[in-house]
Order: structure tokens, then sequence, then C-alpha cells
């Protein structure tokens, strides 16, 4: 496998790491079984532990209740210990009893702790006993004969009542969960050798099959650039993780495609505003002159004699007056276009502000409705009045002049966002223009100068919302504009 200026090979590394990997797992399976194994002797003895306790209860307290050894004397005890004896042959246990203080009734096994405390339960141990809810407590004990478990309960009459305390001991049993171990890692050993012998070979064909894969990324991907037409990658077969790189390669075309046209977007705004301010700046600065010049014209004629000559001159001037308003207002538009002031955001009632720019147009068949009387948004009170008669405005020219208009507008509080369509009945806009109408200076009415919905697109825009529209030819079209509530503070 080649190493190159001194740095491993991908190729070389997927090898590794594949062997790594297998051998890892093999070593986690291994660990993963000793604790199994172990988890389940301990649980295989606890519950041995418990059914040969149980059996000791049932038997001695058959013995108590059969020769009347409660209330306890200790003489009656001495008397029947071979009995308890017997019990102890006949389930092949050790066991010592004590009373509730701690003396014994009957020994068979004790621990040293037990034999140095003069044959007694440590008051420690009896205190341990009585606040435990199960009335049982258990201990690790190490002896000269090995490590066990030291089990003290009480042992209770058919009331209920403590009457003596049963020590316990319990010695585990591992050697079949041992002997059951070592064949079973026997085996494992075996299957792993062959695994790993397996796996060394497959890794080796398949870090040989993926980096001739990515090979073909690699040079697809240095040749990728912003300003050129780049073209999609197409592999045969491919696998999972090779395709899956290769639909993000294809994916990151499309979006560096749609970034690239957004660049291309915000480019030509700019140059439209700054087209604008220039326009703006060079119409209104000779507007004004010759306003007041065509008025002082106008003035001198005020007092002449001759009444056709004044009726040409008021006539003439006020045609040009007119001309100059037009092209003052063409002005106002570009500079308004360009210098969109900054939106002041103070919570308002959206509801409100909107029924009430519908009012500016005294029209009946503006038809206004609400799921909701009162919204708090934060809004441009002043923008947002702009953008709605602006959509209205646009509804109503849409319409043509034999028939009448209709504009509905609907606006829904919704727990993430607030909606508002308006629909006009108007033509509807040519599919053919439909990436062109929120452009400045596009327009397909007659007047106007097509910045309408460039501004009101804007204004939307920095009210972190979005605007969209659907159309039908001859129909009517509907504008949605969508504003987030999580997005705006």
């Amino acid at each position: 496998m080649p190493i190159i200026e001194g740095k491993i090979s991908l190729r070389t590394r997927l090898f590794l790491a594949m062997v790594i990997l297998v051998f890892t797992a093999c070593i986690m399976i291994l660990v993963a079984t000793y604790f199994q194994y172990d988890s389940e002797s301990e649980s295989y003895n606890q519950f041995r532990m418990e059914r040969k306790e149980k059996q000791l209860f049932s038997q001695i307290n058959y013995l108590v209740k059969r020769n009347k050894l409660y209330p306890i004397i200790l003489n009656d005890w001495s008397t029947h210990a071979n009995d308890f004896e017997s019990v102890r042959s006949i389930l092949n246990v050790d066991y010592s009893i004590f009373d509730l203080n701690g003396n014994p009734l009957y020994t068979n096994f004790l621990p040293l702790k037990i034999i140095a405390n003069n044959y007694k339960i440590e008051k420690r141990i009896i205190d341990l006993i009585g606040s435990n809810p199960s009335k049982r407590y258990i201990e690790n004990n190490t002896d000269e004969i090995g490590r066990f478990q030291s089990s003290y309960s009480y042992l209770s009459d058919s009331s209920g009542d403590p009457y003596a305390i049963l020590f316990f001991p319990y010695f585990e049993d591992v050697s079949f969960s041992e002997n059951e171990l070592n064949t079973f890692l026997q085996s494992l050993y075996q299957i792993y050798l062959l695994m790993m012998v397996i796996a060394i070979g497959i890794a080796y064909f398949i870090s040989k099959y993926v980096t001739r894969s990515l090979e073909t990324l690699r040079l697809q991907i240095n040749s990728t650039g912003l300003l050129k037409k780049n073209e999609k990658i197409h592999l045969s077969n491919p696998s999972r993780e090779i395709d899956s790189l290769v639909k993000s390669y294809n994916k990151m075309i499309d979006d560096l495609e749609k970034s690239a046209e957004k660049l291309a977007k915000t480019e030509r705004e700019q140059a439209w505003q700054e087209m604008a301010k220039q326009v703006a700046h060079e119409i209104k600065n000779p507007l004004t002159p010759m306003r007041l010049s065509i008025q002082n014209f106008q003035r001198r004629y005020e007092k002449s004699s001759n009444e056709i000559n004044k009726i040409n001159v008021d006539e003439f001037s006020n045609l040009l007056i007119e001309q100059i308003d037009v092209m003052s207002n063409v002005a106002t538009a570009f500079s308004d276009f360009a210098t969109l002031p900054k939106a002041k955001l103070k919570p308002c009632n959206i509801v409100e502000v909107t029924r009430r720019a519908t009012e500016i147009f005294e029209y009946e068949n503006i038809i206004f409705n609400s799921n909701a009387d009162k919204v708090i948004y934060p809004l441009d009170r002043t923008q947002w009045i702009r953008v709605m008669t602006n959509l209205i405005q646009n509804g109503l020219q849409s319409v043509n002049s034999n028939k009448k208009a209709k504009i509905n507008i609907k606006m829904k509080n919704h727990p993430d966002k607030i909606s508002i369509l308006v629909s006009d009945n108007g033509s509807g806009v040519d599919p053919n223009l439909k990436n062109k109408i929120f452009e400045p200076m596009f327009t397909t009415k007659t007047k106007g100068m097509g910045l309408g919905l460039g501004i009101v697109k804007k204004i939307i825009e920095i009210h972190k919302g979005r605007i969209s529209y659907k159309s039908e030819n001859k129909t009517g079209t509907t504008f949605t504009i969508e504003l987030p509530k999580n997005k705006t503070k």
C-alpha cells in the first residue's frame, strides 16, 4: 500500500482502520462475554442463596412449632440440637441461630468475627437487621476457608413477630460457570482468528474500491468554480457511503448555483439602487428652478390684455408644470427605492393597521377578514401601510376597465407565523414573467415605474418575512405574505 512523501495514504488508513475496528470489536466482545458470564454467575448464586435460605426458614419454623421452642428457653434448644443438625445434613448447608440479643441458640458454623465476639452477633449487625425494611442484612466475609457471604435475617412466627436471628453463610459455586466460560472462549478464539483473516482480505479490497471512487470526486471538486457551469457527478453502482458523498457534492453544486444567482441578484439590486440614486439626483436638481421659471413666465402674462395669448400661456404653463410633477414623482419613487428608511419596529396590532390601510381606498369591494381581532407584532407602521396600499393598488390596476374589481384580504394568526393573503380578480400574471415580477423597473401596466412590488418585497424582508404569489391567467392573482413569530424581536 502506497505511502507518499512520508504520509500514509487514505487507502492504507482505511485498511488499517477497518482491521483495527474488527480487532477492537473482537476484544470488546470478549470483555462483554466475560462480564456477562460473571453477571449470570452472580445472579445464579444469589438465586441459589435465597432458595436455600427459604428452605432453612421453612424447616426451622417447622421444628420450632413442633417442639414448642417459642418463647425461647436455651435449655429447650440445646435438647433439640440433633433436630437442627439433621436439617443441616438434609439441606447440605451450614447455619447458626441466635436469639434477638445475639446470643447463640444453635451453632454449626461461625465466622471468626462472631467467635472473637464471644460467639455473639455484634450489636451493629442486630441494629442493621432491624433498620432494613426486608429485615435482612448481607455482608461479604473472608475467612481461612475463603470468601463467602453472611446473611443475617429474622425468624418470625405465624403472626410475623421475630423470635430469633438466622445466620446463613453462603459459599459461591463458580466451578460450573468457569468451565463453561473457558470452553466458550476457546471456541471464540478460533472463530475470531478466522474472522481476522477474512476481515483483512475484505478491508484490502474495500479500501481499494473506495479510494478509486474518491479519486473521481477529488478531480471533480478541483474543477469546481463559482463563475462557471459545474457538472454533476454520476457514478455507476457506487457504495452507500460514496453515493452519499456524490449526492452531497451534487447538492453543493445546486446550492452553489443558487448562491451565484443570489449574488447576481444582489449585484443587480445594488446597481439599480445606485442608478436610482443617480436618476433621482439628476432629475430633481433642475425640476425646482424649471417650475419656478415657468410660474414666473406665467405671472408675466397674467396682466396681458391679450386674452388669447394669456389662455395659450396658461395652457402651456400648466402642461409643463404637470409634466414636471410627473418627473418629480418619478424621481421620488426612485429615491424611495434606493434609500428606503430603516424600519422602526414597534409592537403594533397588525390587524388594526392592516384594516386602516384598506380604508384608505374608498372602494366597497375591498374586503378584509381576520381570524383574530388583535395580534401584537413588531412593525414599522408606515412601511406596513405602504406594503398593503401597494398590493391593493396593484390589484385594482390589474382589473380590466370593463370588469368590477374585487380585492379580498385574509389574515390568519398561526402559532408560529402570521399569514396575509391579498387576492384580486384581475387578468393574472403571464407564466413567462413570473421570475421578474419582484424585480425593479418591471411592470405590465401602462403607467407607473415598476418599483412597487420591489419595494414591497424589500420591506417584507426587512421584517424577516417572505412574499410569494399564485396566479391564474384571466382569473386573478393571490399574494401571500408570511411573517414568522420566532424570528422577530
